[in-house]
């Protein structure tokens, strides 16, 4: 049995406020604001217990000690998170104003980088209150923040990855011929949690022709003998991500997704052969794209090879035409080439890959070749 990875320690946490801080000097930014999401729990531990209105902020600045702005309500919960310790906590009351309080927290004419799920109504209460004050994307300042992880991260990826390749090694022993895709779906499911996920984010089930629809939400159609299905599916465990896909044949496949399958799995391939430290995200999809389109099928791949995966299912890097940033060992990533044929059927095949100091590592390590289920 693998270990449970260690919690995350203030340290931890200090840490990463220090780097972030330290990202935004070199990006010429006065600081940067985090509001409640992904980011937020990355860099304090701190999840509020629900979606609030209320304004809820860190700061990070070069000059200052990181600061947690919240509501007096919630400051209980705030003082309870992981990363606490390594916080200076701030708090405002109902009937105040919060602008007014966080004003003190960020300089007047400063720019910052702002977290992408910040409400509007908190951006255009800040530039009011400092109107001086500029506000940039996370995502388009400090694409990378989160995206190289460290050991006790990537110990979280790889259980997750084999508590995904577990669930798949089940499923293909249950019967698909006459089953809705719903019901496979929830197979997926519940097998995700029996392997230790306490999240379950989606189950892709697209059987036949709606395996042509990369993002297909499974439902009532009846799966048939001779369908090929894309199986897509992932979930929190130990608050990382899993992601993986296999496509899978109902009885004896024809030629036709025997040829298109091979194609896929050959792209795949070439695709994670390509991971090397420096070599840039776009580089990994142009490897996919080649197999796919020199076999006649470039225009049937129609979404990015990959995506970054950490305390959520997708986030940067991305594997895609026009990114530019080159590969760090701990960067994490799906590398999930496809073949579409409208009206048809559809074939994928995914894992997550980490970069090495020598190439990459694949966290899904089932079996590339097409499927046979019943």
């Amino acid at each position: 049995m693998n270990p449970q990875p260690a919690a995350f320690t203030n340290e931890d946490f200090a840490a990463r406020t220090r780097r972030v801080a330290d990202s935004a000097v070199e990006k010429g930014l006065a600081g940067v604001i985090v509001t409640p999401g992904p980011d937020l729990v990355w860099l304090t531990g701190y999840r509020p217990t629900a979606i609030t209105e209320r304004l809820t902020m860190l700061v990070l600045s070069p000059d200052n000690e990181p600061t947690l702005l919240v509501p007096i309500l919630e400051r209980p919960d705030a003082e309870a998170a992981e990363g606490a310790g390594s916080l200076s906590l701030v708090d405002w009351a109902d009937g105040t104003d919060p602008y007014e309080t966080a004003s003190p927290l960020l300089r007047s004419d400063g720019a910052f980088g702002i977290s992408d799920s910040a409400w509007a109504i908190h951006l255009l209460g800040l530039q009011q209150a400092l109107p001086q004050s500029s506000y940039r994307s996370l995502t388009d300042c400090l694409p990378m923040m989160r995206a190289v992880k460290d050991d006790n991260e990537l110990m979280r990826l790889t259980a997750a990855g084999s508590a995904a390749d577990a669930t798949y090694g089940e499923i293909v022993k249950r019967r698909f011929a006459g089953r809705l895709e719903t019901e496979v779906a929830a197979d997926l499911a519940d097998l995700l949690r029996e392997f230790g996920h306490e999240q379950v984010d989606f189950t892709v089930v697209g059987s036949g022709p709606n395996g042509a629809n990369p993002h297909h939400e499974a439902g009532d159609r009846v799966i048939e003998p001779g369908d090929a299905v894309v199986l897509d599916f992932g979930g929190l465990r130990y608050g990382y991500g899993s992601d993986t896909t296999r496509t899978v044949c109902v009885g004896e496949p024809t030629a036709e997704i025997r040829e298109v399958h091979e194609v896929v799995r050959q792209a795949q391939q070439a695709s994670v052969d390509a991971v090397q430290p420096g070599v840039s995200c776009q580089d990994i999809d142009r490897a996919a794209r080649k197999v796919i389109t020199e076999a006649g099928y470039g225009e049937q791949f129609i979404h990015r090879t990959g995506h970054g995966i950490g305390l959520t299912t997708h986030e940067p890097p991305y594997m895609v035409e026009g990114e530019e940033q080159p590969l760090v060992p701990g960067m994490c990533f799906s590398v999930e080439p496809g073949i579409y044929l409208a009206g048809r059927f559809g074939v994928r095949i995914e894992d997550i890959v980490t970069v090495t100091a020598d190439g990459g590592r694949r966290l899904n390590n089932t079996d590339h070749g097409l499927g046979f289920v019943e």
